[in-house]
């Protein structure tokens, strides 16, 4: 008699799902603020671009350090400590009297945040079989979306009654309240209570890894010498900055170029970050359905991930339009394709590594994106601050929507030279 396979690892992507939603939500405050931010401390668009590197700094920093440390101290323990750092973080702006304060909080913010990503993707790795990770890590990744869908609504709300410190305090507060349900409902498959043999069973149904004594000892070094290690690299050094530019300076964008006000729940953004949430699932959903279909697992993904490329691309159009609803139209596209590219382009590393070394090269690919959002942001400011000087910043950003227009297609190009098969690699 067939036995019926559980559904507790969909508890587990519930967890990561509100953990990456609260981790959004965090960084997306001081980009809703910016406007009532530089009134009160005479921000240059370059002051801005600078915060924003100090945070793409530490993000850098921290992706190298907590892949290798989660890989050693495991998904549970790694998680709460991330969650814990940047909710303080978070909480720690409201205290800044100064650019440079605002500096370091958003450098400790960035420290906290790089151990979401390299936990989560470990913790779909250890939860499920390949053909349904595209899928689990695009639901749970979604919650970036959802993050930045509440910012819009909650900020500009919480800023109107009692001030832009209280914003930073009350979002920051979240994290602690996820903490609690993680510490309760989390737990590695072989230690869970509450999970049955039958989704036991399916979740290790893939063929078996290689067998090793040592499952902490990952040879870090050894990793930078693997093809498979650079095509996740330049995936993500290439397209992450393309996001961060998305979430800190599209608030920026519709205000100065179609005088939307920020003070008020915008509904311009809460829809582009909207059509994220669906580019997020279905990019997941997409790759998995095509693996249904027989193809093989790098077929299916780079398949997927070139169709997201192209849509992109249609950005660049948007220095056409003088109408705001068609300019949320072309960037909902682009910021969607983002998401699915990224759903996918995680998986990839779960795809090619084992188990054990998942969260290394997510910290790795992490802190390339990191630290191309390092340089993108100082590009960023200073451009806009030179077209700003000229009296024409709009042309700014359309300059840089033909950039965004360009890297996911560049990236996936590269990825395919460095992995044409995704061969998955002994470590």
């Amino acid at each position: 008699m067939h036995q019926k396979i559980g559904k507790y690892r969909w508890t587990v992507v519930a967890l990561l799902f509100f953990a990456t939603t609260v981790n959004y939500l965090d960084r997306q405050v001081i980009g809703l603020l910016k406007p009532t931010l530089e009134k009160a401390f005479d921000w240059s668009e370059t002051d801005y671009g600078n915060i924003v590197m100090m945070f793409s700094a530490a993000y850098a920093a921290g992706l190298l350090i907590f892949g290798r440390v989660i890989d050693r101290i495991g998904t549970k323990v790694g998680y709460i400590i991330s969650i814990i750092a940047w909710s303080v973080a978070a909480i720690g702006h409201a205290f800044a009297r100064s650019t440079f304060g605002f500096g370091v909080a958003r450098a400790a913010l960035g420290l906290g945040e790089s151990g979401n990503f390299p936990a989560a993707i470990k913790a779909v790795a250890e939860w499920f079989p390949k053909k349904e990770r595209a899928l689990a890590t695009g639901i749970f990744n979604s919650g970036a979306n959802i993050g930045a869908v509440v910012a819009p609504i909650m900020v500009p709300w919480i800023l109107g009654m009692w001030g832009w410190q209280e914003a930073f305090i009350i979002t920051g507060a979240i994290g602690f309240i996820w903490l609690i349900f993680w510490w309760i409902f989390y737990e590695v498959p072989a230690k869970q209570s509450r999970l049955g043999k039958a989704e036991y069973d399916y979740i290790h149904s893939d063929a078996p890894e290689e067998s090793t004594a040592a499952e902490t000892s990952v040879n870090w070094g050894k990793l930078f010498s693997i093809r498979q290690t650079w095509a996740f690299v330049f995936g993500k050094m290439l397209t992450d900055p393309i996001w961060w530019f998305f979430l800190f300076w599209l608030p920026s964008y519709f205000s100065t170029t179609f005088q939307i006000d920020l003070k008020k729940p915008s509904l311009e953004l809460a829809i582009v970050y909207t059509a994220t949430t669906i580019g997020s699932i279905g990019g997941g959903y997409l790759s998995g359905y095509f693996i249904k279909l027989g193809w093989p697992v790098f077929r299916a993904r780079k398949t997927a991930m070139l169709i997201f490329a192209i849509s992109v691309i249609p950005i660049m159009l948007a220095k056409y339009t003088t109408n705001v609803w068609v300019a949320v139209g072309l960037i909902s596209l682009a910021a969607a394709a983002h998401q699915a590219w990224s759903a996918n382009i995680f998986t990839t590393a779960s795809d090619m590594f084992p188990k054990r070394a998942v969260s290394s090269v997510v910290g790795i690919g992490g802190m390339a994106g990191a630290v191309g959002g390092i340089l993108f942001p100082l590009l960023v400011g200073r451009l806009l601050d030179a077209y700003k000087a000229a009296g024409n910043i709009a042309a700014g950003y359309n300059l840089l929507f033909i950039i965004c227009g360009c890297a996911y297609l560049l990236a996936w190009v590269i990825m395919h030279l460095f992995a044409p098969k995704m061969e998955q690699v002994e470590v």
